[in-house]
């Protein structure tokens, strides 16, 4: 390694201008992948220090001006001049960690969109299923509870083995039960399209979701925002960003408060079915030792109250034509508690980068009563899985080392290794009773029965990376990467049975199965940049979704625990990334191809609600996805984008009542044909001054026809949802009236099979005002 010492270290200094030439104070200047950051004085001046010599990218961003990117050759002292264009003219140039390192999306060679921070306030972007079309090809459906089903380009999430892997601020959000869907203080949102099995691994077998929340710099800073809106909801947002000790330790702290009177009426009682409320902390505390070396602690924690997580109608008939109301004789609170402790640690070298990044999360969710698992007036069938917090409480433990070239270094050759741990703890316990009633669900349905389940599940694993990449510096650049990934489960499994019309608890023989699984995810691109603005690329990469095991059956004997093998994917794609019309456009396309194989099909096992996953299947993905944004006029921004997937299976074999079913041609579950997005934001400066401003946007979603079950009997037809706002805003202070799917369409969200249709609609018509201050200091 280089010493320090052995390489110059120089400085970047000059003026932030507009475009009249005056200098543009509290302008932001920041070297990408480094410590190095700075704010402009009253005049405009600027002074970056200690800056190695190569080629950096310097990012320029104030308020009223479009971010811009700039690539700084420093081989001395520097001194240049950046002018900035004003917001109402030009497109914002952005940022992205999306290869583990911030970079410009245009220079990625794979599909990738990017929601800044502008966009998820405008749009009301409060939970991540609110993106769903927003991106192409991305669906993500709500089945009441809170764990967002995603899926993506026809690759879908079926089980707790999720199909797009989530990373907030760096952390994987591990598995469904772990995982922070709600949204507050964001910088951005990235969403990568198609494997990333070299840098991401494990489940991001369709793609990957980083979301990055607004982290404290020496500008104290802060918002405070209040929404009420119809159904009672209430939303309320805090955060506070600054420093403790300039240029040392900086501080950050958001929190969140969101409640809801509920859209579902139980019938039975005539009582708010689904009221709920969610508290969601966010807190940071950043130390910068030197120029080179900074560590972040973050704690993150989620306090969710669910009144109603099974807002299920019986039926698509009544769903649809007596929409939000159910009736089920039991009621039952959700509890669900996170919590996400994380320390990173970064070293920007002169030659070569180390992170470090150390998670811990947990998620312990219970129901306060039994839930009503026949979700009808019925005393048929309850669910009990409140055995205190020794069950039902998710534990995971996760590290990554990386290293990687420095992007300072002026040589065509980069490279990134590393390695990644991890360690789940997942004891799940849940009862199962059959009352009175039971025999009305079906013929041969027990009565007065009961059965426990406990499972000790505990998974673990490693993996170790690599990605290498070449720039010929004729606009040719070459990527290839090799992942390796180990993993070991064990389940442990107990039944307790009070066999029918006994008042005596048998205890089944304890039984456990284990079982070792291994990927390797090689990925290869290639890009050519015509100039800085056209890029075209090609990829090849294979994505795995891990293996696990199921219970077969609520009677853990012999036999009825068995593995299931990850599921593999090869996935090709070739695509264009443009900037236009003097950066006033953008316009991306692509096209991919997928072929999976061991499709893992989950099948829900009654009435223990059991989910088995079984490798019974291969699938086929293709289609085409369109993306443009402009600056279409002054203070005129539009979004666009269009998305078609063709996804079938191939080979598909599930157990029916007269055997093996073989269902080949069918679509995957939650994958819409299509999906669409037209957008338009327009701001209109009021008075001379332009401190004061209008503005007003409109949204529209489109989603395609798509099914909720393996046998293509359940699903919904294509819809379109119409948001809006308007706002006025003066000094820092912002009034919005604000409405989502204004239209009042109804559709179905999510849809169980029981032998009848379970249905969980989607939200209806909503609205409310935002009141909103922002404040610098």
């Amino acid at each position: 390694m280089i010493s320090p010492a052995a390489i110059a270290q120089y400085s970047i200094g000059g003026k932030v201008l507009s475009h009249a030439n005056d200098g543009i104070p509290k302008a932001s200047v920041q070297v990408l992948n480094s410590n190095i950051a700075t704010a402009t004085d009253e005049h405009g001046n600027f002074v970056l220090d200690r800056i190695p010599s190569g080629t950096h990218v310097v990012r320029v961003s104030a308020l009223g001006y479009a971010t811009e990117n700039h690539t700084v050759l420093v081989d001395g002292n520097v001194t240049l001049d950046f002018q900035l264009t004003a917001i109402e003219n030009r497109l914002d140039e952005a940022m992205v960690t999306a290869q583990k390192m911030e970079s410009d999306p245009h220079d990625i060679p794979s599909s990738l969109s990017v929601v800044g921070a502008k966009q998820v306030e405008q749009q009301y972007i409060w939970n991540i299923m609110d993106v769903t079309a927003l991106v192409p090809n991305l669906n993500m459906a709500n089945p009441g509870d809170g764990r967002n089903v995603a899926s993506l380009r026809g690759i879908t999430t079926t089980s707790y083995n999720q199909a797009v892997a989530t990373y907030v601020d760096g952390v994987n959000q591990f598995g469904l039960d772990t995982y922070i869907p709600y949204l507050q203080d964001v910088e951005r949102i990235e969403v990568l399209r198609g494997p990333q099995g070299t840098l991401y691994g494990r489940n991001a077998m369709a793609g990957v979701i980083n979301i990055i929340t607004k982290q404290p710099t020496n500008q104290t800073s802060g918002l405070a925002e209040i929404n009420v809106g119809n159904y009672g909801q209430q939303r309320y947002l805090l955060g506070i960003r600054t420093p403790l000790v300039k240029d040392k330790l900086f501080f950050g702290a958001s929190g969140m408060y969101n409640g809801l009177d509920g859209f579902y009426t139980n019938d039975f009682d005539g009582s708010h079915y689904d009221k709920q409320h969610t508290v969601f902390g966010n807190y940071y505390l950043k130390y910068l030792l030197n120029s080179q070396w900074a560590m972040t602690l973050n704690f993150k924690h989620v306090e969710n109250r669910n009144g109603g997580a099974f807002a299920l109608i019986m039926g698509l008939d009544d769903a649809f034509g007596n929409p939000f109301h159910l009736t089920q004789n039991a009621k039952t609170e959700m509890v669900d508690n996170s919590r996400n402790v994380s320390l990173s640690v970064n070293h920007f070298g002169n030659s070569i980068n180390f992170s470090s990044q150390t998670a811990f999360q947990s998620n312990y969710r219970y129901y306060k009563d039994p839930i009503d698992g026949d979700f009808s007036p019925l005393d048929a069938i309850s669910i009990v899985n409140d055995y205190g917090k020794a069950w039902n409480h998710v534990k995971v433990v996760t590290q990554e080392f990386k290293l990687s070239s420095a992007p300072s270094k002026d040589i065509p050759l980069h490279w990134t290794v590393g390695t990644f741990l991890f360690h789940q703890d997942a004891p799940t316990k849940q009862g199962t009773y059959f009352g009175a009633d039971a025999g009305m669900m079906g013929e041969g349905t027990p009565t007065h029965a009961t059965s426990i389940l406990t499972n000790a599940a505990i998974n673990r694993g490693a993996a170790v990376f690599g990605q290498l990449g070449y720039d010929f510096r004729n606009g040719l650049e070459l990527q290839a990467g090799l992942r390796y990934d180990y993993e070991h489960a064990k389940l442990d499994a107990r039944g307790e049975f009070q066999p029918d019309g006994g008042d005596v608890m048998v205890t089944q023989p304890d039984t456990a199965a284990s079982a070792n699984f291994h990927a390797l995810s090689p990925s290869f691109s290639a890009k050519y940049a015509f100039d800085e603005t056209r890029h075209v690329y090609a990829t090849y990469t294979r994505g795995f979704r891990a293996g696990g095991i199921s219970q077969l059956s609520s009677d853990p004997s012999e036999g009825s625990l068995r593995p299931f093998d990850p599921e593999y994917s090869n996935n090709v794609e070739v695509g264009s990334k443009n900037m236009l019309w003097n950066q006033r456009l953008q316009l991306n396309l692509a096209a991919f191809y997928s072929r999976v194989n061991d499709a893992q099909v989950p099948t829900l096992i009654l009435p223990d609600a059991i989910t088995v996953t079984e490798n019974t299947g291969r699938m086929e993905s293709m289609g085409i996805e369109l993306e443009a944004t402009t600056r279409a006029a002054r203070n005129l921004t539009l979004w666009g984008n269009a998305a078609f997937t063709h996804a079938r299976y191939l080979d598909l074999n599930t157990a029916g009542e007269a055997g093996n079913v073989q269902l080949k041609g069918n679509r995957p579950v939650f994958t819409p044909e299509w999906t669409g997005f037209l957008g338009a934001q327009y701001t209109l400066p009021l008075g001379v001054s332009n401190r004061q401003q209008l503005q007003l946007g409109v949204y529209g979603k489109f989603i395609g026809q798509q099914y909720f079950t393996v046998e293509n009997t359940l699903g919904q037809e294509a819809y379109s949802l119409l948001n809006a706002n308007i706002g006025y805003s003066y000094q820092g202070y912002e009034l919005i009236l604000w409405g989502q799917n204004l239209a009042d369409k109804r559709y179905a969200d999510y849809a169980y099979d029981f032998g009848f249709a379970a249905v969980h609609l989607g939200r209806p018509a909503t609205y409310g005002v935002t009141v909103r201050k922002r404040f610098e200091l």
